[in-house]
């Protein structure tokens, strides 16, 4: 297994293909499904080296099987933090110890780039992914966002770590 950042010569589209089947696997129940189902194949791919955005990718067997961002706090209250905007896998590989790898990754990242305290967002009702951050040292802030993804109102729970 490698971790390295996202090179030019990696495909958005099989990054892209990552986030879609993560989305449509971690978010069951949680994302009305007909928007699920409804996710165009490479809706991530332009998105994905904009907005000072440094991606990593997990590779197993030459195949990519997940990626994270993480950047500078997109966020003015929180402008000295570092921020994990993403963290996702290919279902299958989920639950087998790569997240816990690649979100350590992230963390010694964003501490390297100089970095004491780290944020992100998650869904709230997204609670294997709570758990996760929360064994992985980071706490609930009591800080809170309102969405709407597919027509639902979701609420998105900021988790950090100093």
């Amino acid at each position: 297994m490698e971790i390295r950042f996202l090179e030019e010569t990696d495909s958005l589209l099989d990054i892209s293909h990552i986030y879609e089947a993560s989305w449509k696997y971690a978010y069951k129940d949680i994302i009305p499904q007909d928007y699920l189902d409804s996710i165009p194949s490479g809706q991530w791919a332009p998105r994905l080296t904009s907005d000072g955005k440094r991606n990593l990718i997990c590779i197993e067997n030459d195949n990519i099987i997940g990626t994270a961002s993480i950047r500078k706090s997109r966020w003015k209250s929180h402008a000295d933090y570092g921020e994990i905007i993403a963290i996702y896998f290919l279902p299958e590989y989920i639950g087998k110890g790569y997240g816990k790898m690649l979100f350590s990754r992230c963390v010694e990242e964003l501490k390297q780039m100089g970095f004491s305290k780290i944020m992100l967002w998650v869904l709230e009702d997204n609670m294997r992914a709570r758990r996760f951050y929360e064994k992985n040292g980071f706490h609930c802030a009591d800080e809170y966002l309102d969405d709407c993804i597919g027509g639902k109102n979701l609420r998105e729970v900021m988790y950090i770590l100093e």
